[in-house]
C-alpha cells in the first residue's frame, strides 16, 4: 500500500476530487494548509502599509491506496491540479506498512 499526499491550490480541489472519482478512486482526506516553496509568498498593501504574506493558502489531499492504483491517482491529481504557473503544488508518495478499519477489524488493502 502507498500513501499519496498532494499539496495543491485551494481552487483546484473540486477538479482534483472529480478526477479521482472518474479514475475510480474514493476515500480522500482534505486538510487546509499554509506554506510556500519556490513561490516564497508575496507583498500586499493594507491601509497604506506593506506587509509580506509568506505562507500561502494550500490544500493537502491524502489517499491510501493499493500499489496498483498509485499511478492512476498521481496522473489524475497532476492533470487536474496543473495550471502551468508557479505554486501548482507537489505530490508525495510513501509506503504504508498497514491499515486497520476500526469498525470491522479488516486489515491491509481491505481496510482501505
Amino acid at each position: 500500500m502507498k500513501k499519496v499526499e498532494a499539496i495543491i491550490k485551494p481552487f483546484k480541489l473540486d477538479e482534483v476530487k472529480e478526477a479521482l472519482q472518474e479514475a475510480g478512486l474514493h476515500g480522500i482526506t482534505v486538510t487546509e494548509a499554509k506554506g510556500f516553496g519556490r513561490q516564497k509568498g508575496h507583498t500586499e498593501l493594507y491601509r497604506g502599509a506593506e506587509y509580506v504574506v509568506d505562507f500561502l493558502p494550500k490544500v493537502k489531499i491524502e489517499l491510501v491506496l493499493a500499489d496498483e492504483a498509485v499511478e492512476r491517482a498521481v496522473e489524475a491529481i497532476r492533470k487536474a491540479a496543473q495550471t502551468g504557473r508557479i505554486g501548482d503544488g507537489k505530490i508525495f508518495i510513501s509506503n504504508i506498512e498497514g491499515a486497520i478499519r476500526i469498525r470491522t477489524g479488516e486489515t491491509g488493502v481491505d481496510a482501505v
